[in-house]
């Protein structure tokens, strides 16, 4: 079975790399050396630093795979070669709410990019899905759990 393809800016790209690099390097020597001083505690049947440091290490190398796999399956944007007439992946969206009157910059990333506080929106949530395609000067209607939002499409940049 084909993996899914993750689509990243090159700055998500360089933070998923510098997290693995982390990973590998320090956090494996850090629980390497937790599960050496838990070893020496001598039974290993009550004794709980092991079990939370072998925890430890699981979820660890479970996402070690994770961005592993994330890695092999990647597409880059390339924010150069972005068109600023219709929204795609990697675009910096002005929007404005229309029912709250609010104006608002999102940025259309992938999934494993989204940041919400900073304005990253995944282009598979509600509104990155419905904004994807529209140009300048639309009214975008998108439907959430809390009802249909309409958003206008003021300005599309890279």
């Amino acid at each position: 079975m084909a993996s899914k393809q993750t689509v990243l800016t090159q700055e998500g790209l360089e933070a998923l790399e510098a997290e693995l690099e982390n990973l590998k390097t320090v956090k494996r020597k850090d629980i390497a050396e937790k599960i050496k001083v838990a070893l020496s505690f001598g039974d290993l049947s009550e004794n709980s630093e092991y079990d939370e440091a072998k925890n430890e290490q699981g979820i660890i190398e479970a996402r070690i795979a994770e961005i592993e796999a994330t890695l092999k399956n990647v597409v880059i944007i390339d924010a150069d070669s972005l068109n600023t007439e219709r929204v795609q992946h990697g675009n910096k969206v002005t929007v404005k709410d229309i029912e709250e009157n609010d104006v608002r910059e999102l940025h259309i990333v992938g999934s494993k990019e989204v940041d919400v506080k900073h304005g990253k929106i995944s282009d598979e949530s509600p509104i990155g899905k419905a904004l994807l395609g529209h140009a300048k000067g639309d009214i975008v209607d998108v439907e959430t759990p809390s009802g249909i939002l309409q958003f206008e499409i003021l300005d599309i940049g890279k």
